[in-house]
């Protein structure tokens, strides 16, 4: 397991927004925008039980996981790992409950869903020096 380094903890842990690639049957990438958080040492996802991504985990695990920080999107972490465990019911409801309350400050209005529980094989981070131009 991949070792999560407080400045990844730290863009994780922040609004940012992520971007989850899971694997179709016919091994096609599959790309979906989600909120993200840290437990313990694993990344955290949910989806609705019906939402392909849940299927393509179930079939193969594996997925890659790409961040930028919504203040500086030259600044970046991308993580390759595998869905080792996943969470429903209450369990489920508290962690998505606290990602929906740091996105958007309110609990998430589904109650029901399903957390994939990501444990990190390959973490990089990168911040390229570059800035938006200001102005126009």
């Amino acid at each position: 397991m991949a070792e999560l380094s407080a400045e990844v903890r730290a863009l994780l842990g922040a609004r940012n927004m992520a971007h989850v690639a899971t694997l179709m049957p016919d091994g096609a990438p599959h790309v979906s925008p989600v909120w993200i958080a840290v437990e313990g040492d694993r990344l955290a996802i949910f989806s609705a039980l019906e939402n392909q991504k849940v299927a393509n985990l179930r079939r193969d695990g594996r997925v890659a996981v790409s961040v930028c920080d919504e203040h500086n999107p030259y600044r970046s972490v991308v993580v390759r790992g595998r869905v080792v465990e996943e969470l429903q019911g209450d369990e489920a409801v508290e962690i998505m409950d606290r990602m929906s309350n740091r996105y958007v400050g309110t609990d998430f209005p589904m109650r029901s869903a399903i957390v994939s529980l990501i444990e990190p094989e390959r973490v990089h981070l990168q911040e390229l020096p570059f800035r938006h131009p200001t102005g126009t």
